[in-house]
């Protein structure tokens, strides 16, 4: 294999890529969001600098994926802390449970989405929305919301999830263990088109675990349960931060 192919190529492993070039679509992509408030303390331990938090606003969620290009059929939960870079408001990604080795690679490699193998899953039972976390065969993480309540406006929720700066932390060692890449990764949805958004009163319970520590933002105060469906396009990201330079 020559120079010219060995850099065409999208990914690792050489012979099998993990996953194909992007950008990547997204269809009937499912969200369930409960957003609360945590402990400041806890929170700014989580952010990395220059990052600052905005409020004590941080929000865990559930979401299946169907179909999506390069990346198949999966399901993801994690959380996120509202934050601000530079002034500007944005979400930083703490830590992500998915079932699916594609999107695992693909997401660190790329975007440094904070991905770990976890076993989440989103369902509906009777009339509650219903996210589960499993890790290492234990729940970690049990989300609950009344199902399609309060309908929000489609349009609304599509400009707020494209006009929104998400924030990453990616780190990759070099082959000495030192520090290869550093940086902070910011990256903006596109085509958003939500096909519907519901909100309504939510629960979170969160078990402490040391190898997934979602409860390490302590949940305070409960705000409110967010449910959508949309169809979006997950870009390539810029390089808001090097700490390297």
């Amino acid at each position: 294999m020559t120079r010219d192919e060995i850099l065409a190529t999208s990914s690792m492993p050489l012979a099998n890529p993990s996953y194909p070039r992007g950008p990547y679509q997204f269809n009937n992509r499912e969200y369930l969001l409960i957003h609360y408030e945590s402990d400041p303390d806890a929170i700014r331990a989580m952010l990395p600098e220059p990052l600052e938090p905005d409020g004590n606003h941080v929000f865990f969620e559930w979401m299946k994926m169907p179909d999506s290009s390069g990346f198949g059929d999966y399901q993801e939960s994690g959380c996120a802390i509202a934050a601000k870079f530079n002034g500007t408001p944005c979400n930083y990604s703490v830590m992500m449970y998915l079932d699916d080795e594609a999107p695992t690679t693909g997401g660190r490699e790329i975007w440094g989405f904070p991905k770990k193998y976890g076993i989440p899953r989103l369902s509906v039972i009777h009339e509650t929305l219903t996210g589960t976390l499993h890790y290492d065969e234990e729940r970690v993480a049990l989300g609950t919301m009344a199902y399609k309540q309060e309908k929000l406006d489609n349009q609304a929720i599509a400009t707020a999830l494209s006009g929104k700066l998400n924030v990453n932390l990616k780190l990759i060692p070099d082959v000495d263990g030192t520090p290869k890449i550093a940086q902070l990764v910011g990256y903006h949805l596109q085509s958003v088109e939500v096909k519907f958004a519901y909100k309504g009163p939510a629960r979170l319970h969160l078990i402490p675990h040391v190898n997934c520590r979602v409860a390490d933002l302590p949940v305070r105060k409960i705000l409110y349960g967010q449910h959508l469906l949309a169809d979006l396009t997950l870009p390539f990201g810029t390089v808001l931060h090097d700490y390297l330079a």
